[in-house]
């Protein structure tokens, strides 16, 4: 049986083709103002990666923010549900899965067979999700993509005391008056983020194995963070961004 998941998140959308648990094709495209065409550009994308016809896709799951507008699929499932399932299925050994956003952070506890055993949101909040990089990149004047490695090579530890991302970008701009090195900055930056998202996770509670997911987990300098703050090793999968619409074909299946 094949079938698909589409994972309709702020900023991208993502789709998963799935035969017999084995991936076929991934899509991603930019979600923009018209996620219903945007959606079914990602979706027809996928088929084409597949050279497969829309006729072979026998069950069809959303999950994400915009899952219950998407006039493609069946049904629907959570996106701690999605999370949980895509984890499971690339880790065996996975309990805990931190998906970070452009919007959104959330982590999930699950047991040996993905079911859910509880989970947490940062309330939107930008300081834990990717939008708080983005914008601490644009002060910085460094491209988002080059915040990650820049941090890296930092070798000191710069406090930044604010949470909101607001105050947090004019603390960026006091530290580079005070001629703080902008790898520094940098490492302050994405150590506030994993700072914001494991207070979050402990109040959970988590064990091993901790499986990071989400487009932000592309970013080096974060994933080093979240190491650094959860005192512990962290997995990041190929193509982190695409989990949650991995366990939506998953889901699909059953």
């Amino acid at each position: 049986m094949i079938t698909a998941g589409i994972d309709i998140g702020a900023k991208t959308v993502k789709v998963v083709l799935v035969e017999d648990g084995g991936i076929l094709a991934k899509s991603l495209v930019l979600a923009g103002i018209d996620t219903a065409a945007t959606t079914q550009q990602a979706f027809d994308e996928a088929l084409a990666a597949a050279d497969l016809s829309k006729e072979k896709v026998e069950r069809l799951v959303a999950t994400g923010t915009g899952r219950k507008d998407c006039a493609l699929t069946d049904r629907e499932i959570t996106e701690v549900g999605a999370a949980a399932k895509g984890a499971i299925h690339i880790l065996k050994s996975c309990r805990t899965v931190i998906d970070v956003g452009a919007e959104e952070g959330r982590t999930v506890r699950c047991d040996e067979n993905g079911k859910v055993i509880d989970f947490a949101f940062n309330e939107k909040c930008a300081a834990g999700a990717g939008t708080f990089a983005e914008g601490m990149a644009r002060a910085l004047q460094v491209p988002l993509e080059e915040l990650g490695p820049l941090s890296l090579t930092s070798r000191r530890a710069v406090q930044m005391n604010a949470q909101c991302a607001v105050f947090a970008e004019s603390e960026v701009v006091t530290l580079i008056h005070a001629k703080t090195p902008r790898q520094d900055i940098a490492r302050a930056v994405l150590d506030a983020i994993a700072s914001r998202i494991v207070s979050m996770v402990r109040k959970v509670g988590f064990a091993q194995d901790v499986v990071l997911i989400g487009g932000v987990a592309r970013n080096p300098g974060f994933v080093e963070a979240m190491k650094r703050s959860l005192e512990m090793d962290v997995y990041v999968p190929e193509d982190p961004e695409h989990v949650g619409a991995l366990g939506a074909a998953l889901a699909a299946a059953e």
